[in-house]
């Protein structure tokens, strides 16, 4: 009698799929290495005999080990010429270790894989093609998408596998919430686009329980048609007596069954803690039942996420992309202290408020070495004297969980100014025994935060309110090839770069090569000017620095001061001033930073820009 399909089957009756393997391994004792999939080659009966617990457990769907056997990853283990053979010998396995009446069906998993989701597609396309054609070559009755983080890529592989086969395509998702996507989709919009792009089964799998799982179907509206699925952990992974563990035992599994059999699943499984007693149990469960025909739920029961917006605390000033745009606008670093003591440094921002600087701007620990949060002095500074901070966010300090949390925190402060750099490596400052983090490139958190402020977390999830963070970007014009620095400056813009700030510039002829090449960029630019202290600290920048030449004639003339430091710093000024007479017909944005916390010498630099532009408004008044 001929077997019928496998699609067939899931729209007739329901099946038992498997459970985990590398978690079950591991509960085994058995040592895996970096790249398990590998297993199917170098161990092939280790996977053969996982599949037969399975299949004598009663499991009727087997999933190949080729959940990760894509180029990207086996790339990173020098396997990426054992692709196709990886593949095609995972399904062998598979089929040769189980009965005729199971069905073998191919594991393609999500190479963006939990990290940020910004991929090449047309690299992930022919990827995926490479390993579904692997797997459909080799006889697979299937292919299960499982997962999937993100809509935006599971979409993306089921456009490329569905011209490939007539064969059922399963695509399941997994949730950092509760009923969405990492990229913010419903669970009812996610089934719905995929059944538009061709999947034919729809359904869940991995970091989440049973519980969990059916609290999401629920309050989910699947298209009419579609196979349901679910694979769910063995509860969500824990700790106890130091062991990482999951928790839900093969009873619960059993009892949880029958509760997602009511919601119109076709096909359950297990992921990530499963053992072939989970699965046992499931079949023991399903055992003279029939499949249920789904019944969604009524719109007003479906989730979401829909919540009224809280007030958020109004700004009192313009942004200084918006004062830059309608005349001149000034930025001021001045770094918070490297001690306890915060009183000099509100001496000195005050001042520099007074003289005229929009916003004070402070590092995030600059050098890698450690100072005063700069989170917490710009509260202090807007909430006690009214002055507007910029805060540096670095990439190096937090990792993703700890950078939304940041960000998060700023918004609630009321500060919407932020400046992202990468951050120098911590090996360089005062405690190089500190790790550098770097999640993610100065790139990649622009655009995250660009995400925040379209009510979207990091994770995905909707917020209950957007944020409105107007996101700076660094720039350093010291490079061989200005032009070519410019065209990757271009990417922080299309991440969402609302201005940038350069390095300090200290050439006259610089900094109008600098005007040139970034005028067209379409983005205010705050061009960057720091006035040397003395000569000792213009022999270090234009010889240590990489990048940063001083003029002869300016070395020179700090030279002539190097007895006299209080000499040294009015000479320093005086450059300043007068490079700045050339660069303020040219930018309108000025970015004053101040050395070695002497503010003074910032504060006489902002009143002779204040006073510059008075003089010119006026001349042009008398015209």
């Amino acid at each position: 009698m001929r077997k019928p399909g496998l699609l067939e089957q899931l729209k007739s009756s329901l099946i038992v799929g498997d459970g985990a393997l590398i978690t079950y391994l591991y509960q085994l004792g058995v040592s895996i290495g970096h790249c398990s999939e590998e297993l199917v080659l170098s161990t092939p009966s280790l996977i053969s005999e996982v599949h037969q617990a399975y299949y004598e457990a009663g499991a009727r769907v087997i999933e190949t080990h080729t959940y990760g056997a894509n180029r990207e990853r086996l790339t990173r283990y020098g396997l990426d010429n054992k692709v196709i053979r990886m593949n095609r010998e995972a399904v062998k396995i598979a089929r040769d270790s189980v009965g005729d009446d199971a069905y073998v069906i191919g594991a393609i998993g999500s190479i963006c894989a939990g990290r940020v989701p910004v991929f090449d597609e047309e690299e992930y396309r022919a990827m995926y093609e490479e390993q579904a054609t692997a797997l459909l070559l080799a006889g697979v009755d299937g292919i299960l998408l499982e997962t999937f983080l993100d809509l935006k890529e599971i979409l993306l592989a089921v456009e490329v596998i569905r011209p490939l086969t007539s064969l059922p395509i399963i695509a399941q998702l997994s949730m950092l919430e509760v009923g969405r996507t990492r990229d913010a989709y419903t669970l009812t919009e996610a089934f719905g686009l995929l059944a538009e792009r061709g999947a034919d089964g729809v359904g869940l799998n991995c970091r989440l329980g049973p519980m969990e799982i059916l609290r999401a179907l629920e309050k989910t509206i699947v298209p009419e048609g579609m196979i349901l699925t679910s694979f769910p952990n063995a509860g969500r992974l824990g700790m106890s007596e130091g062991k990482l563990h999951y928790k839900s035992s093969p009873d619960y599994f059993e009892e949880t069954a029958h509760l997602l059999v009511d919601q119109g699943v076709s096909l359950l499984g297990g992921c990530c803690g499963t053992t072939p007693d989970h699965i046992r149990k499931l079949a023991a469960a399903l055992e003279g039942r029939e499949k249920v025909k789904r019944t969604n739920p009524s719109s007003d029961a479906i989730y979401d996420g829909a919540v009224e917006s809280i007030a958020v605390r109004a700004r009192s000033n313009p942004h200084v992309v918006d004062k830059v745009k309608s005349g001149r606008a000034i930025i001021c670093e001045f770094d918070p202290p490297k001690d306890l003591d915060i009183s000099q440094f509100l001496l000195g921002a005050e001042r520099l408020h007074r003289a005229g600087v929009d916003a004070i701007t402070m590092a995030d620990n600059s050098l890698a070495t450690a100072r005063m949060s700069n989170l917490a002095l710009g509260a202090i500074l807007r909430d006690r004297l009214g002055i507007d901070p910029l805060l540096h966010v670095a990439c190096r300090d937090r990792n993703l969980l700890g950078q939304q949390s940041h960000l998060m925190g700023i918004h609630a402060l009321g500060i919407d100014q932020i400046l992202v750099i990468t951050g120098d490596p911590t090996r360089i400052g005062d405690l190089p025994g500190a790790s550098s983090i770097y999640d993610l490139s100065s790139i990649e958190l622009i655009r995250m935060v660009k995400q925040l402020n379209e009510g979207i977390s990091f994770s995905g999830r909707k917020l209950k309110q957007k944020a409105r963070f107007v996101v700076g970007a660094a720039f350093n014009p010291h490079v061989r090839n200005l032009d070519a620095a410019v065209k990757r400056l271009m990417k922080k813009v299309e991440a969402g770069a609302d201005f940038i700030m350069t390095q300090p510039v200290y050439d006259e002829q610089g900094a109008l090569n600098l005007y040139e090449a970034t005028k067209g960029i379409g983005i205010p630019v705050f061009i960057g000017v720091m006035p040397l202290i003395g000569y000792r600290n213009a022999l270090f920048l234009h010889h240590e620095v990489p990048g940063i030449k001083i003029p002869e004639s300016v070395l020179k003339r700090m030279e002539a001061t190097k007895d006299n430091k209080e000499a040294g710093r009015e000479e320093g000024i005086q450059v300043a001033k007068e490079l700045l007479e050339v660069i303020l017909d040219k930018f309108s944005g000025i970015y004053l930073i101040t050395p070695f916390s002497y503010w003074r010498m910032t504060e006489e630099l902002t009143r002779f820009i204040r006073l510059r532009d008075q003089q010119a408004r006026r001349k042009l008044a008398s015209r």
